[in-house]
């Protein structure tokens, strides 16, 4: 339906004005025929022109205006896991579904169960600890929350040693994910299980799917079986074995219709047969794959257009909106993806934009749904103003660029400063202590202990960041001043030796071509780059002497 949407975007702009800002109600009688044109579409021709939640609200719109006829998170941390959590690659339509499927014997169909994910291990048959997912590799220690939890044994009926992968999940007896999507439930564990402790009743509430047993038997018929007489059933009352993409299309719109015990946001594929557990990684198998349902889209009027330049120069225009609530979050600001992409679709304060999820976390724009009457200027920057070598300094036009350059540098990629960052930079700057790069390197404790909103403990904490820099190595820092991306090739030990190097010396590197070796000869010789090494070298900093 989405994708049916976009194809009649054209006609829906064309046809459209709605001036929300001056008169609600304006263009009211055009709205009316329109809505005209998408019932008879719908419903004679079963063709959507538009997706359901930007119909209703728009219908909605035109009901308070005159009658209507009749006709919808980092999560790493200190424990490890001991086989890795892989996540799952969205497939993106039915033909990707469907090549997935093709070729491959022993696939499974799952509901993608909408919760949080979770490793449990047993030792002897006794629980001995559960891991949030965190990054795949690690993270928190859930094992205190999870006694409560009644849907998790604590003993199984077997002495065994196991680990499994699976998903908390709120309990919602009779759940139609068609109708009544994720009614916050994954939000819903998510917030009880960072608690320090549960009730009783709150643990009843938390249902477990277990997914997966990594080291368990080769096929998943067995698996499921096994896991059953574990105590685990839903592994197997909710596993299908598919042939055809057939299969899978009618499990998926059969579980998407049907009452279920929690939310779900899709279906997983899974081949029977998968590599051994010492060799999964986090990050997506080419065993597994997701095939999410419709995407929930809402719509939301443009308050603010701004514009975002990176640390390369890269113009990226954000929508300030109303908020608006899609799926079980709350979207206040979305980005166009690029300059480009915002001319082409001329977004102004007062349109209405419609939006969704992609991979039901991160807010997409999807197309302007109604255009303000009354078109308001905009100001954007010029994309020739902005490239790899521009704003070294904190100067009128250059504040986004020039904020984005500090944060490289104190970042992970960068120096890693700790207790440094966005909001650091920005208030070094508005209280004058910085206007270049590297200014934050003469910085003492007397001029922190007058600024504002630093008070003992910040300054301390800031300026023993600042001594942790200056002890980096020398390639950290060719690194954080912006030096562009060189693969393998060694960076050595001295500025000059590196400012010497010559674009066919550079090309001699692994994965270095012309572009990006005239980028890195470009970059070394850049005035301003080169009075950056000078700031270097006056501060001691090795390899710039």
């Amino acid at each position: 339906m989405l994708a049916i949407f976009r194809a009649f975007s054209g006609l829906l702009l064309a046809l459209l004005s709605f001036n929300s800002l001056a008169n609600p109600c304006a263009d009211a009688q055009t709205l009316r025929q329109q809505l005209k044109v998408w019932d008879d579409s719908y419903h004679r021709l079963g063709v959507s022109l538009v997706s359901d939640a930007v119909y209703d609200s728009l219908r909605s719109r035109l009901e308070h205006c005159l009658a209507v006829d009749n006709p919808l998170q980092t999560a790493s941390g200190p424990v490890p896991h001991p086989v890795a959590q892989t996540g799952l690659a969205k497939l993106a339509d039915e033909r990707a579904v469907e090549d997935w499927i093709k070729g491959r014997q022993d696939v499974w169909l799952q509901p993608k169960v909408d919760g949080v994910a979770v490793t449990l291990i047993y030792q002897q048959g006794q629980l001995e600890r559960v891991i949030s997912r965190g990054d795949g590799l690690t993270g928190q220690n859930w094992t205190a929350a999870a006694q409560v939890i009644s849907a998790i044994a604590q003993r199984l009926p077997q002495p065994v040693d196991l680990v499994l992968q699976g998903e908390l999940y709120w309990r919602v007896p009779g759940h139609i994910q068609a109708k009544a999507g994720s009614v916050n439930a994954r939000s819903t564990v998510a917030g009880l299980m960072a608690r320090h402790a549960l009730s009783p009743e709150q643990g009843q509430g938390i249902g477990l799917f277990v997914w997966d047993w990594p080291q368990g038997p080769h096929d998943q018929h067995t698996r499921s079986t096994q896991l059953a007489e574990l105590g685990f059933i839903d592994s197997q009352v909710y596993s299908q074995p598919i042939k055809h993409f057939e299969d899978a299309r009618q499990w998926r719109e059969h579980w998407f219709n049907s009452p279920l015990p929690f939310a779900s946001d899709g279906v997983v594929l899974r081949q029977g047969q998968r590599p051994a557990a010492e060799r999964w990684q986090a990050k997506p198998p080419n065993w597994a794959a997701a095939w999410k349902y419709p995407h929930a889209q809402a719509l939301s009027e443009v308050r603010k257009v701004t514009f975002n330049i990176g640390r390369t120069g890269r113009i990226t225009p954000m929508l300030e909106l109303t908020p608006v609530r899609l799926d079980d979050r709350t979207i206040k600001r979305i980005s166009v993806g690029s300059l480009q992409r915002w001319q082409q679709l001329d977004i102004r304060p007062g349109d209405h934009v419609a939006i969704s999820l992609a991979g039901m976390t991160i807010p997409r724009l999807d197309s302007v749904a109604l255009r303000a009457s009354e078109r308001v200027d905009v100001n954007a920057p010029n994309p020739k103003d902005f490239h790899a070598l521009s704003c070294w300094q904190a100067t009128a036009g250059c504040e986004s660029q020039f904020l984005a350059r500090l944060n490289w540098l104190s970042g992970k990629k960068g120096l890693a400063m700790p207790f440094v960052g966005p909001g650091t930079w920005h208030t070094l700057i508005q209280e004058g202590h910085i206007n270049n790069l590297l200014d934050w390197l003469t910085l003492d404790s007397v001029q922190l202990a007058n600024m504002t909103g630093f008070g003992t403990r910040s300054s301390e904490r800031l300026l023993a960041s600042l001594h942790t820099a200056r002890q980096q190595p020398f390639e950290r820092w060719v690194k954080a001043i912006g030096l562009p991306p060189t693969g393998d090739a060694p960076l050595g030990q001295s500025w000059q030796a590196l400012v010497a190097r010559d674009e066919q010396a550079w090309q001699a590197y692994p994965g270095i071509g012309a572009h990006r070796a005239a980028q890195l000869s470009q970059f070394l010789r850049e005035p301003k780059v080169q009075a950056l090494s000078e700031q270097l070298r006056a501060a001691g900093i090795a390899g710039f002497d």
